[in-house]
């Protein structure tokens, strides 16, 4: 019989690479994940990793019981967690997600958990989606808020689970008085209207990057990407400063001197997620927190 805590160590190698990231990760020594991994292999009859250098790497087998691992750990964890599907939620779920989302979903939902459940707690981390779900990844995070667009979908690794929450429609950010004719056309029209001018895109994140690169491309252009930006303020300043155009959120107010321009046929829709890891959902305080936030109210 396949031992449970060795086919998280094959998991873990699989994900991590190597045997001393391993151990790093789950605070053991190298050789003990070695010794254990040679006892897996015995166990399932076939040889599991294969030299390559100085470090190893997964056989064929290997990899495809690795994925089984990722499976069997979670249907393992998913049955602990419903021998008490009743029980009150209570503890500490901790949440990473992109700034939107925890505003806009997140913290509507933390204010009003003291009156209603009062022995659960909320633990906010902001990331943008590749980092959430590296935390995810790491067991470091219980809940991830994570998005993607429309022509940029962004495919998430077969060890999470994802709820679309809601959707929004973007437009471009330009300086007031420089959308002219443009305000009419279609995205394509738009983007030949601003052929030339100067980008400014997200620097923790590849997603607007792409959008912009996509609608160019059907445009019949390369966008000239110059400058970076985490947060949409500091996007509207850069605009406002006449040093580039970029997607902002339609539904948003922008400051004085910026003027959206909406863009249609194609539409550029972000599309914002509830992410966990298989089967953790069950466990109450985060199924407490996946309802209310996919709750319509919400």
């Amino acid at each position: 019989m396949l031992n449970n805590d060795r086919l998280l160590l094959l998991a873990e190698l699989a994900r991590l690479g190597s045997m001393r990231e391993v151990a790093d990760e789950l605070g053991t020594t190298t050789s003990t994940v070695s010794q254990q991994l040679a006892v897996l292999a015995k166990e399932a009859g076939t040889a599991l990793t294969e030299p390559d250098g100085r470090r190893v790497r997964l056989t064929p087998a290997g990899r495809r019981l690795a994925r089984h691992a990722v499976t069997i750990l979670a249907a393992v964890e998913a049955a602990r967690l419903d021998l008490d599907p009743s029980a009150e939620p209570a503890g500490t779920v901790r949440v990473a997600g992109f700034a939107t989302a925890i505003r806009r979903s997140l913290l509507p939902i933390v204010a009003a958990l003291p009156s209603r459940h009062p022995t659960l707690r909320v633990l906010i981390h902001e990331h943008e989606p590749a980092e959430v779900l590296q935390l995810l990844a790491g067991d470091r995070v219980d809940l991830g808020l994570t998005y993607d667009y429309n022509l940029a979908p962004a495919p998430l690794p077969d060890t999470v689970e994802a709820t679309a929450l809601w959707t929004s429609e973007w437009s471009l950010g330009v300086p007031a008085g420089r959308a002219g004719r443009a305000v009419q056309g279609s995205a394509l029209e738009v983007f030949r209207h601003f052929e030339g001018t100067h980008w400014l895109v997200n620097s923790r994140n590849t997603a607007d990057d792409d959008v912009v690169h996509t609608v160019a491309a059907m445009a019949g252009h390369t966008p000239l990407i110059t400058h970076r930006a985490d947060s949409l303020d500091l996007v509207q300043d850069l605009i406002v400063a006449g040093l580039g155009i970029g997607l902002l959120p339609a539904d948003q107010p922008t400051i004085p001197g910026v003027t959206l321009v909406p863009l249609r046929s194609p539409d550029v829709t972000m599309r914002a997620f509830a992410v966990t890891r298989l089967g953790r959902r069950a466990w109450p305080p985060l199924a407490v927190l996946l309802d209310l936030l996919t709750t319509p109210a919400h």
